[in-house]
């Protein structure tokens, strides 16, 4: 009886996710993509140095940069121009690399939603153009930065929306661009959309499966920051973004995990997240993720609220922050917050 009673609880709650959402089944299902870099068999059956490459699928970042250290500037070159698409995705690769590889790749797209990624003076370490297209893209000098932040985006993000005029400080891009903005010399940003996003408030945004592919490849891409010399990032995570950050908490090697908007990380508190970083939370008062029950049962929602008092995060000041993508506002209380935590002022 006990027992029946308890599935007749779970089931009201994970009907009350779904009511309480606007209709979850609205989206579209989006399978995720994984694997190593596209072009990787081309790359694996390359024979040019006489040995073997690194695996993409199986090589770590930190041994991808060790095989990079060890290659001549030439060898470094022909790598770049025989597999641009392995080099620009693949972390551990040196940033400079990276850039260029991407120029290429972008440039030998005929698809016309990345034309503007592809437009002189932009820095995109990542692009994948699988699926509905993933990129990463750096604002500041990242080889020069003492500080380094990462911006990962929630729901109906992909390499089409990265940067759309429309809505901007809900985009990777824009977000990124408006807290570099405010943070001073010494700091650089990296927008990274660099996962398979939920479309629309289907059953994609309610579950985890899309958010732990995304936390795979996260943990990946910071780890290859770490390869390349660069400094333990300060991640920032937007609403589904917060869940994927709070699946990879544990691996990211982050100094501070900010979440905003947040739906829930997957976790009862910041014990939880099993990480050693300071964990901040922001939540404007107009903000509909607040309508959304802070439950998980039966694989639908996300767990409590971060910015809850007993979830156990350093508050961040929202007060001003517009709706779920007001926050990077510039002026905004929520802004001057973030980018005091970028520079490390607030620790």
């Amino acid at each position: 009886m006990r027992r029946f009673a308890r599935t007749l609880a779970g089931f009201a709650l994970a009907t009350a996710v779904v009511a309480g959402t606007a209709g979850w089944v609205s989206g579209d299902a989006q399978r995720a993509v994984t694997g190593p870099p596209p072009g990787s068999a081309a790359w694996r059956a390359d024979g040019m140095l006489g040995r073997a490459l690194p695996d993409p699928g199986r090589a770590t970042p930190a041994q991808v940069g060790r095989f990079f250290r060890g290659l001549s500037a030439d060898q470094r070159h022909a790598l770049l121009e025989r597999h641009p698409s392995v080099v620009g995705n693949l972390d551990g690769v040196p940033l400079e690399l990276r850039y260029r590889a991407n120029s290429l790749a972008l440039h030998a797209s005929t698809d016309p939603r990345y034309a503007r990624l592809a437009a002189s003076g932009r820095q995109i370490l990542a692009f994948d153009p699988r699926g509905r297209g993933q990129v990463a893209e750096v604002f500041g000098d990242l080889r020069s930065a003492r500080h380094v932040s990462v911006v990962v985006p929630g729901s109906d993000i992909d390499a089409g929306t990265f940067d759309r005029r429309g809505d901007v400080y809900g985009t990777p891009a824009g977000m990124a661009r408006s807290l570099y903005a405010g943070t001073g010399p010494g700091n650089a940003v990296i927008a990274w959309a660099g996962y398979t996003t939920p479309v629309g408030l289907g059953l994609d945004a309610a579950r985890g499966g899309l958010a732990e592919a995304g936390a795979k490849r996260l943990t990946r891409f910071t780890a290859g920051l770490t390869a390349d010399g660069l400094p333990a990032p300060v991640v920032f995570c937007h609403s589904y973004g917060s869940v994927v950050c709070g699946l990879a908490a544990s691996g990211l090697g982050a100094t501070d995990l900010v979440v905003l908007g947040s739906p829930g990380m997957r976790a009862d508190d910041v014990a939880g997240l099993h990480t050693r970083a300071r964990v901040w939370a922001a939540k404007g008062a107009d903000d509909w993720i607040d309508d959304v029950p802070h439950v998980e049962v039966a694989g639908l929602g996300h767990g409590p609220d971060p910015a809850a008092e007993e979830f156990g995060a350093r508050r961040v000041p929202a007060r001003d922050a517009e709706g779920h993508t007001g926050y990077f506002a510039p002026g905004t209380d929520s802004l001057r917050a973030f980018a005091a935590i970028a520079e490390g002022v607030s620790r």
